[in-house]
C-alpha cells in the first residue's frame, strides 16, 4: 500500500501544474454549462463528468512515462497506425449521425451505438511521430532531400484525410505540421513558396477538386447570411446567443436561443457559455488557453534540441488552430469544421489532458538533461534559449550522462544498477 501511495504522490508530482489548473478549469466550465442547460438530459452531463474523472486518472497512470521510451521505438509504427486506420475509415467510414456532407470521418463500434472519428486518435500518434522524424533530420531541415521526406510523411496522413472528404480537418491538420516545421528551423521562404503555389493553383482546386457541397460551405461559412435557414443557420444561431449573453450572461438556468442549436453542447459550446455567463466569460476561456499555449511554448523553450520540444510545438499548435477555428465559426466568421447534431461530447479536459501527458514527459527533458543537450547547438525558434556552450570532450559528455541517469533516478524512486556509472565517475 505504501509502494502505491508513493507512486501516486510522485505522479501528482510530476504533473505541471499550471496546464493541470488551466485543464481542469475548462472542464469545471463545460460541466456548469451543461448542468445547466435544459435541452440537454442527464446522461450528457454524467458522461462528461466521468469523462473528466477519467482524464485525470489516465492523466496520473502515464505521467511518470519516459516519452522516448515510446516514440525511439514505436513512430514507425505510428505512421503504419495511423494510415491503416485512416485507410479503414475511408473504406468503412460514414458521415456520423444525422450529418448531411459526403465524407467519411466517422467509424462507428460495432455492438454499440458509438461513434469515433479517427482522425482525433491519429493527430496525436502523428505530432509523436512527426517530431520523432524532425529531431533526426536536426539542422539540416532546409535541405530538399530531408523536406521531400517530411513532406511524405506528412502528405500520406494529410491526403488520406483529403480522400475521406474532411476538408476542414485536413486544413487543421495542415496548420499545426507548417508551424510544427517553422518552429524547428524551416525557412520562411519555404513558407512564402508554398502560399504562392498554392495561390496560383487555388482556381484549379476550386473547380477540379472540391465538391459542390465543400464549395458551399466554405462560401457561406464566411457569409451565413446567404443560407439563414441551412448551412448558414447555425454559425448565426451562435453569433446570436454570443450577443445576448451581454456582459453578464442571462444566468445558469435560463434557457435562450442555444436551445435551438442542435450543437450548443458540443461544437458551439463557447457561444453557449457566452450566453449563459456573459462576455466575461468568454474572455476567461480565451485567456485559460491563452495562458497554455504560452506556458507550452516555455516547456517547448527548455526542451532544447530534444524530441521533446517539437513535441511541445505540435500540441500547442493544434491549441491555437482549433481554438482560432471554433471561436471563428462561433461568430460566424469562417466556415464550420465539422457540423455535429447531438452525435457525442467533445470532453475538453480528457482531450487536453491527453495531450499534457506528451507536454509532461517533453517537461522531464527539463529536469534531467543529457550531456548532448548540453553542448548542443541551439536549432529553431523553440530552441533558441539554449545558451552557447563548449563542446565536452568525451570523458566529460559520459561523466554527465552518468550523473543526469542517476539524478534521474534518484528523483522519480526508480531503482536500477549504477554500479556502471560509479565507474565511469571515478
Amino acid at each position: 500500500m505504501s509502494s502505491i501511495k508513493k507512486y501516486i504522490i510522485n505522479c501528482i508530482k510530476s504533473l505541471d501544474p499550471t496546464l493541470f489548473i488551466c485543464t481542469t478549469l475548462l472542464s469545471l466550465i463545460s460541466i456548469i454549462t451543461i448542468a445547466g442547460m435544459g435541452d440537454v438530459g442527464p446522461r450528457t452531463l454524467i458522461m462528461q463528468t466521468a469523462m473528466t474523472v477519467m482524464g485525470v486518472v489516465f492523466t496520473l497512470v502515464i505521467a511518470n512515462i519516459d516519452y522516448h521510451l515510446i516514440i525511439d521505438r514505436l513512430w514507425i509504427f505510428f505512421i503504419i497506425f495511423s494510415a491503416a486506420l485512416l485507410g479503414i475509415t475511408l473504406i468503412f467510414g460514414s458521415s456520423g449521425l444525422n450529418i448531411e456532407t459526403a465524407n467519411k470521418s466517422w467509424l462507428k463500434i460495432p455492438g454499440i451505438n458509438m461513434m469515433i472519428q479517427p482522425s482525433e486518435f491519429v493527430k496525436i500518434a502523428l505530432i509523436c511521430s512527426f517530431a520523432k522524424h524532425i529531431s533526426l533530420v536536426g539542422d539540416g531541415i532546409n535541405k530538399i532531400k530531408h523536406l521531400l521526406l517530411l513532406a511524405i510523411h506528412a502528405g500520406l496522413i494529410v491526403g488520406l484525410i483529403l480522400l475521406s472528404g474532411d476538408l476542414g480537418v485536413a486544413l487543421v491538420y495542415m496548420g499545426f505540421l507548417l508551424i510544427m516545421l517553422f518552429c524547428a528551423g524551416l525557412s520562411p521562404w519555404y513558407l512564402l513558396g508554398l502560399g504562392g503555389a498554392l495561390l496560383i493553383a487555388f482556381p484549379t482546386i476550386w473547380t477540379y477538386f472540391l465538391a459542390d457541397y465543400q464549395k458551399e460551405r466554405i462560401i457561406v461559412g464566411f457569409n451565413p447570411e446567404l443560407d439563414p435557414l441551412g448551412k448558414g443557420q447555425q454559425p448565426l444561431l451562435s453569433k446570436q446567443c454570443i450577443e445576448n449573453g451581454g456582459w453578464f450572461g442571462i444566468g445558469f438556468s435560463n434557457d435562450g436561443d442555444y436551445v435551438l442549436n442542435g450543437a450548443s453542447h458540443t461544437d458551439f459550446i463557447y457561444s453557449t457559455v457566452c450566453e449563459k455567463f456573459g462576455f466575461f466569460a468568454g474572455i476567461a476561456i480565451i485567456i485559460i488557453l491563452l495562458v497554455m499555449v504560452v506556458r507550452i511554448f516555455i516547456i517547448a523553450y527548455k526542451c532544447g534540441k530534444d524530441m521533446g520540444a517539437h513535441i511541445c510545438t505540435g500540441v500547442a499548435a493544434i491549441l491555437i488552430v482549433q481554438t482560432a477555428e471554433n471561436i471563428g465559426m462561433c461568430l460566424a466568421m469562417v466556415p464550420v469544421v465539422v457540423m455535429l447534431r447531438q452525435v457525442h461530447i467533445r470532453n475538453v479536459h480528457t482531450y487536453l489532458l491527453r495531450l499534457e501527458f506528451m507536454i509532461r514527459a517533453a517537461h522531464s527533458t527539463r529536469e534531467c538533461p543529457t550531456a548532448w543537450q548540453l553542448s548542443a547547438r541551439p536549432l529553431g525558434l523553440c530552441q533558441r534559449m539554449v545558451p552557447s556552450r563548449h563542446l565536452l570532450s568525451e570523458r566529460q559528455i559520459r561523466r554527465q550522462e552518468a550523473m543526469d541517469r542517476m539524478r534521474y533516478a534518484v528523483c522519480h524512486g526508480i531503482m536500477v544498477d549504477v554500479s556502471a556509472d560509479c565507474r565511469v565517475l571515478r
